[in-house]
């Protein structure tokens, strides 16, 4: 059936073969982020899905929070007028949980989190290529990632600047600066439930859990689980083979500064090298 559909939530080195065997299957894929390890595995990933005419999503749940919708319709508006600097940060502590710590694990906060920022500010320039990508930060004993910031710079003077941690708090905060007026995502910028535009605040309360959550705002994951199920139900003999709101090319886009952000800073896993 057209609306069946498998979520792959592995752990991040196993994605590329399970989606694989999803597909292959004719299923239609659901991958949490990372999509894979690399570009060269998110490219096969896209490949297979395009080959088998099957629906395929990176799992950044983020970009469809009522938050993210209600950006992306400011922006669209020209209410901050041209976007000049994007920053956004995510930090907290995790140096002890082992598949961000064991680099056979897919460890590094990047691939964990990294992806969240600039997700976003993808989302923001529009799926926008950058001009130059350069990294700095610093490894754990092992040779994963654990504290990076990345500056990516655009044309017509444009910027943005994350900044992510395992080893410490930061504000989870998101902002975004033009030549009319700014917009920021107070914590916790993955999963919001408030913005604040120019100063006034505007909140987007999620519904109440029935049950208890293992993750901050999970009752959030309804609304990449609908705008899936709308993807795949649009018309009896016709369905979207990837999201309008989240397109394979921006995931591609993102574990490509990924890579370079990696190489910048040494991290190298066996799958760069296969």
């Amino acid at each position: 059936m057209p609306e069946d559909i498998v979520y792959v939530g592995i752990i991040n080195p196993e994605h590329l073969k399970v989606a694989l065997l999803m597909l292959n299957a004719g299923r239609n894929v659901l991958c949490e982020k990372p999509l894979a390890m690399n570009l060269r595995e998110v490219q096969q990933l896209v490949s297979a899905a395009r080959d088998k005419n099957l629906f395929l999503m990176e799992g950044l749940w983020t970009r469809f929070f009522p938050v993210s919708e209600a950006i992306r319709g400011l922006l669209k508006e020209d209410n901050m007028g041209e976007i000049k600097i994007v920053k956004a940060e995510f930090g907290t502590y995790m140096l002890e949980t082992a598949r961000l710590v064991e680099k056979e694990l897919g460890g590094g906060v990047l691939l964990d989190i990294g992806c969240y920022c600039l997700q976003f500010v993808c989302m923001v320039f529009h799926g926008e290529k950058p001009e130059s990508i350069h990294a700095t930060g610093f490894l754990t004993e092992k040779g994963v990632d654990e504290a990076v910031t990345i500056v990516l710079k655009y044309s017509r003077k444009r910027m943005a600047m994350i900044t992510v941690s395992m080893a410490i708090q930061l504000t989870n905060q998101a902002t975004i600066s033009g030549t009319k007026g700014t917009i920021t995502v107070p914590s916790c910028m993955w999963c919001p439930t408030s913005l604040v535009v120019n100063g006034n605040v505007q909140e987007f309360p999620l519904p109440v859990p029935s049950q208890p959550l293992n993750f901050t705002n999970s009752t959030g994951l309804r609304y990449e689980a609908d705008q899936v199920r709308q993807c795949l139900q649009r018309g009896n003999a016709f369905w979207l083979k990837e999201c309008p709101e989240l397109p394979l090319a921006e995931s591609e886009l993102i574990m490509s500064i990924l890579d370079e952000a990696r190489r910048q800073l040494g991290v190298v896993y066996t799958q760069d090298t296969a």
